[in-house]
């Protein structure tokens, strides 16, 4: 996998972080569908990647504080197992405002690197049955693919079962 410069593919704060750091990525850029909202999706089709390998960020509020839960797109997130693993008894969905504010990105391009603010962060453990995983580079039609450890290392984050799996 070669190292893309922050500059290649879209320049966003998240290919900042992981030049910064150092962290080999690749970058992989498509055209969106502005009338396609299942941004996650379609990035694992556009891409020709399977869902299981393609992450969707999203934020809740586990405790009065915003999350970061990181799911296979062809799944959901368990808000009660995220809240579990980060300690409490509950989550929610975080609004959507807040979560765009804190993390300086739009819907359907948050990714959970290069945020504005650092927020504990949880990946899905399916994402360690993969070399790669694919997450939102940090605008839609843009994703980068790292290795899991990688992703956690940047996040500072924690693994856990947060996903529920795709229904057949």
């Amino acid at each position: 996998m070669a190292k893309k410069p922050s500059t290649a593919g879209a320049g966003t704060p998240a290919t900042a972080a992981l030049a910064g750091a150092g962290i080999q990525f690749t970058a992989h850029s498509y055209r969106h569908d502005p009338a396609n909202t299942n941004y996650g999706l379609e990035a694992a089709t556009v891409l020709g990647v399977a869902p299981e390998r393609v992450f969707k960020t999203l934020m809740a509020d586990v405790g009065g504080t915003l999350a970061v839960a990181i799911v296979p797109v062809n799944g959901t997130l368990d808000l009660k197992a995220l809240a579990q693993a980060l300690g409490h008894k509950k989550a929610a969905m975080a609004d959507p405002a807040a979560a765009q504010r804190r993390t300086g990105y739009v819907l359907g391009g948050i990714s959970p690197l290069g945020q504005r603010q650092q927020s504990p962060t949880v990946l899905d453990e399916s994402a360690l049955l993969s070399d790669t995983i694919y997450v939102s580079g940090g605008r839609r039609g843009f994703d980068v693919e790292l290795s899991p450890a990688d992703l956690l290392a940047l996040t500072h984050g924690t693994t856990a079962k947060i996903g529920n799996p795709a229904r057949a």
